[in-house]
């Protein structure tokens, strides 16, 4: 007796489902690269230090602020020529703070990320116009030494 032999229909896998899952991963992972990158300003070169600790938890609410050497400052893209503008900023952030249930101004905290090459008195100039709008926490940020 003789068989008869009927070949098999290739197997097509249908790739279409693992295609989209990688594209879903891949814009969910620069969506989040974005926001990680939002507090740096390029044109900050940050000094270095070997004591410097980072911090052990984040505050309820930050406020960051990049102090650039010419003395602007930029905060979220916006850049503000003078030191002594900043105060229309600062109320609009604690505003912001407020909506988000912070309490008092006191419990925000001003993020310093000054370039290395920025005078002191900058820093310093900054920090009291903080302190003028009731901010009392301040971090500076610094590269660390290894």
């Amino acid at each position: 007796m003789r068989l008869k032999y009927t070949p098999k229909p290739p197997i097509v896998l249908d790739l279409t489902p693992m295609i989209d899952v990688t594209f879903q991963l891949i814009a969910f992972f620069m969506f989040l690269m974005n926001f990680s990158q939002i507090e740096r300003a390029e044109e900050i070169m940050l000094p270095t230090s070997a004591v410097a600790v980072p911090p052990r938890e984040l505050p309820a609410y930050q406020i960051i602020l990049n102090l650039v050497e010419d003395g602007s400052v930029i905060h979220d893209g916006q850049r503000i020529e003078k030191v002594d503008f900043i105060t229309s900023l600062l109320r609009r952030e604690i505003g912001a703070a407020a909506r988000q249930n912070v309490g008092n101004p006191g419990d925000i905290s001003v993020v310093l990320r000054a370039h290395q090459d920025a005078p002191t008195g900058l820093v310093q100039e900054l920090i009291k116009k903080c302190q003028e709008s009731e901010l009392e926490k301040f971090s500076l940020r610094v590269k660390e030494k290894k």
